[in-house]
């Protein structure tokens, strides 16, 4: 598993520079985060990684040994100002003891807090390259954060910068030749395979994928033309059926509008016809009382001239004679019944 280290910061930073009895661990507790890469098991003499790695390694501590030394020069430059500006009499007051350390803690702390955070920002920026090149191959990287206070590590670290140094001493000052970038492992390799593997499927499915929607699409196109078609029929018949149906309503029209003329001059001629009737009616029922007036005055006069005619007057005499016998019949008739 592959894993990212960095050196603890020291408890006390101020005592480290102070430069008595921890000058040493200065090594180790202001490098911060001095980083390494490292396989597991732990770290051997060596850091257990391969050449090209171990050489960025050491590139990497000289570039935080040389930092270091600047901070550490800093820190004296500070106390050798104290000393020549400020050290002069040969006997102070409290106070001004006291004075004087809060100025040089002030600087020392300015110096030391600006120097940790470059150097944070740094290892940040060294993050960043790593984790850059570790994602052009499509590799995860993970940190383990538990192990950057593990002092057996740390102690490993130590060994190594200080056998490092000493080698380093002993080399010629000749620059020397970066080495090559070494091959992927096998580890990496077969991730390598496995990945390009992964993307070769991948492609195969979204090909066959492209093709089933390529079909789709080429039926979806067949099946829009046919529909197309059928809507510019039907919209052909509806308008064949609408033209007809427009026709047929206009003959209808005029064939109502016609009876409905019709109708009216009937109507009319009814009307005509009927107050023609109703005229005719009062005129004749005119003439017929006139013609009963006539009828009338005609029998009285009849009835006049016949009372005035010798046969009348003579068949009148004798139905009065024979009326004037019957009642002398019937009187003695019943003169007969009384006495019987």
């Amino acid at each position: 598993m592959v894993v990212f280290q960095h050196a603890g910061l020291h408890a006390n930073p101020l005592k480290a520079v102070t430069g008595t009895s921890q000058k040493a661990s200065v090594h180790s507790g202001y490098a911060h985060f001095s980083l390494c890469l490292c396989l597991y098991p732990p770290l051997q003499a060596e850091l257990g990684v391969n050449e090209h790695h171990q050489n960025e390694v050491v590139s990497y501590m000289r570039f935080a040994r040389f930092k270091r030394g600047m901070c550490l020069k800093t820190v004296d430059s500070c106390f050798q100002d104290l000393k020549d500006s400020r050290l002069v009499e040969e006997t102070f007051t409290v106070d001004e003891v006291i004075d004087m350390l809060d100025g040089l803690q002030s600087v020392v702390h300015s110096e030391v807090e600006s120097e940790l955070i470059n150097t944070t920002y740094t290892n940040v920026l060294l993050l960043r390259q790593l984790f850059s090149q570790a994602e052009k191959w499509y590799l995860k990287l993970q940190t383990d954060v538990s192990d950057l206070e593990n002092r057996e590590l740390l102690d490993q670290v130590a060994e190594f910068e200080k056998s490092e140094y000493t080698s380093s001493n002993k080399k010629s000052t000749a620059d020397p030749i970066k080495p090559k970038l070494a091959p992927l492992n096998e580890g990496g390799s077969e991730l390598l395979n496995k990945t390009v593997a992964h993307l070769q499927e991948e492609n195969e499915k979204l090909k066959t994928r492209l093709k089933t929607i390529e079909t789709q699409a080429t039926a979806a196109l067949d099946e829009k033309s046919k529909l197309e078609k059928s809507l510019r029929d039907l919209q052909m018949i509806q308008g064949d059926q609408k033209n007809n149906a427009n026709q047929d309503i206009t003959e209808l029209e005029n064939k109502v509008a016609a009876l409905k003329s019709q109708f009216e001059k009937t109507l009319n001629d009814t009307t005509a016809n009927q107050k023609f009737l109703e005229e005719d009616l009062v005129t004749t029922k005119h003439d017929l009382l006139k013609v009963q007036d006539q009828l009338s005055t005609a029998e009285k006069e009849l009835e006049k001239k016949f009372q005035q005619t010798a046969a009348y007057r003579n068949m009148k005499e004798i139905l009065t004679k024979k009326n004037e016998q019957i009642k002398d019949l019937r009187r003695k008739l019943s003169k007969y019944e009384s006495e019987d």
